[in-house]
């Protein structure tokens, strides 16, 4: 296994430490594709797409490829999958732990497969897996809510919740955004999903009252930017107001602002959407920070730090902490396809929802 130029920085992660990391990764892909959090645990369509794009960021393609079919062999008929696998209590024979439907978890699909075709080039593979993203994000756009946000979640008897998060929707215009890319791509024009991005772009944008408040979350802080909602001035602006509330100097971000407990993901995703609005500096600080705090022995990454008790919590490591390392590495280091789905300079726009 050979680590690619842009996962190593000097100093920081060299090319057995990337090895290392990338190695922990695939060590907890069962052999029919899926990527639980850690060995026996939970899996979540969102989290297991995450470290999918790692794979593909750190070559191991065909790894990737093989996640991509697990979630395209299990897609519901209405183009959904299901909120968790293989966690406690699941039925031996039922792989499905938790029976509710999230949106967000049911659009992500498109940023990971936008992203392979960007890494390998793969047409055969796009094409056979076109129809997988088609269901999933008519399904996602079918639970649009008047004013453009998206319906978080439906209940376990299939119920939607009418009520949005800032989070979840910001990430869904991400998913969008490359779901129409890949129709451009493919010549497969998706009116629907054009006006549904413009409507969900305005919202996560300019009406902050349309969604759940979830302020204390730093994800709530930071996604809108990641989720390319706001690029420029304004996405530096919104770094900037809540900088102190989230950030702990040398440790990382906040999970919840008004608690002591630091953790990966949320800190890379952060470094992500740092560099992508051009702080490079700021995000290969935070990307050390993880790297000091967070790194095991063997190349994984704890999940958080409770910093007033100077303690691991929880004592796990995911499989998607170590995915968003690697893609926030990826991008500080220019990888191609990572560049272009989190910079999302290319992305289409969808219409114009100035007027929702």
């Amino acid at each position: 296994m050979a680590a690619p130029q842009s996962l190593l920085l000097p100093g920081l992660l060299d090319a057995e430490q990337v090895r290392a990391t990338v190695r922990s990764i695939l060590a907890e892909q069962r052999p029919d594709g899926a990527i639980p959090w850690f060995t026996g645990g939970h899996l979540d369509p969102w989290d297991h797409t995450e470290a999918a794009m790692a794979l593909d960021a750190a070559g191991e393609h065909r790894a990737a490829e093989r996640a991509y079919r697990w979630l395209a062999e299990r897609q519901n008929p209405d183009g959904s999958w299901y909120a968790g696998y293989f966690g406690d209590g699941a039925d031996p024979v039922d792989e499905v732990s938790n029976r509710s439907i999230e949106t967000n978890f049911c659009a992500y699909l498109a940023v990971g497969l936008w992203h392979h075709q960007l890494a390998t080039g793969d047409e055969q593979f796009l094409r056979q897996l076109w129809p997988t993203v088609r269901r999933a994000l008519d399904f996602t756009v079918g639970l649009q809510l008047p004013g453009g946000p998206i319906a978080w979640r439906l209940d376990e008897d299939g119920t939607p919740v009418q009520e949005a998060l800032l989070t979840g929707s910001a990430s869904i215009l991400h998913a969008l955004r490359c779901g129409l890319a890949i129709a451009d791509h493919l010549d497969e024009p998706q009116p629907d999903w054009e006006l549904a991005t413009g409507r969900l772009r305005h919202a996560v944008a300019r009406h902050p009252e349309r969604f759940l408040d979830k302020d204390r979350y730093s994800m709530d802080w930071y996604y809108p930017v990641l989720g390319s909602a706001l690029r420029g001035p304004e996405a530096l602006a919104r770094i900037e107001a809540d900088w102190s509330r989230f950030v702990v100097p040398g440790l990382g971000v906040r999970c919840v602002s008004d608690r002591p407990w630091v953790t990966g993901g949320e800190s890379a995703e952060l470094a992500l959407a740092l560099w992508a609005v051009g702080e490079s500096e700021r995000a290969l600080t935070i990307v050390r920070w993880i790297h000091r705090q967070l790194r095991h022995q063997d190349g994984s990454y704890w999940t958080g730090y409770v910093f007033e008790d100077q303690a691991i919590w929880p004592e796990e490591r995911t499989t998607w902490t170590a995915g968003a390392l690697l893609l926030a590495v990826a991008a500080l280091g220019g990888d191609p396809a990572t560049v272009a789905v989190f910079g999302a300079a290319e992305l289409p726009g969808g219409l114009s929802g100035d007027c929702c």
